[in-house]
This record gives structure tokens, C-alpha cells and sequence, in this order.
């Protein structure tokens, strides 16, 4: 990862590990992250339900950057009923 703009940010990797459940239902899998609120998802096959999972993942560690470059840069803070962070 590299510098965006800011010579007070520093980024680093993290490798951190969490626990996948997945769950068995009519209608294929459900599954989710314990660690991640919000990194929820289904599939019809559980090799599905696992890639859904993996982009479910990304999607909140995206939307959680989102939020904390706009609340430390200075932005107007988003709105939680009419700016949604997307």
C-alpha cells in the first residue's frame, strides 16, 4: 500500500485471521464473519457462500476506510440516515 497524499499516514499489511461460520439451510448456505458485523452473505453452494464471503469481507473493510478517511479528514462526518458511506 502506498502513501495517498498525507506524509502523516503510514499503512501497513495486516494478516489477521477470523472465523468463517457457515450454516446449512434449504435453501444452500449462510455464513458469516464473527469478527466482521455486517460481512454476512448466503450462496446456493457452499463453495458459493465462500466466495460471497470473501467479497462481503472486502466490501466492509472498503466501507470502513471510506468512513475513517472522511471522519479524520476533516469532511463532514456521514450522515447515518441520509449519506449513506457507499
Amino acid at each position: 500500500m502506498g502513501q495517498s497524499g498525507n506524509s502523516n499516514r503510514k499503512e501497513s499489511v495486516v494478516d489477521l485471521q477470523c472465523t468463517a461460520v457457515f450454516r446449512k439451510v434449504p435453501e444452500g448456505y449462510i455464513a458469516f464473519i464473527e469478527e466482521f458485523p455486517g460481512a454476512n452473505t448466503q450462496g446456493a453452494s457452499l463453495e458459493e457462500a465462500r466466495a460471497n464471503l470473501r467479497e462481503a469481507v472486502a466490501l466492509v473493510v472498503e466501507a470502513n476506510r471510506i468512513y475513517v478517511a472522511r471522519s479524520t479528514s476533516g469532511a463532514r462526518r456521514p450522515d447515518r440516515h441520509n449519506d449513506p458511506v457507499t
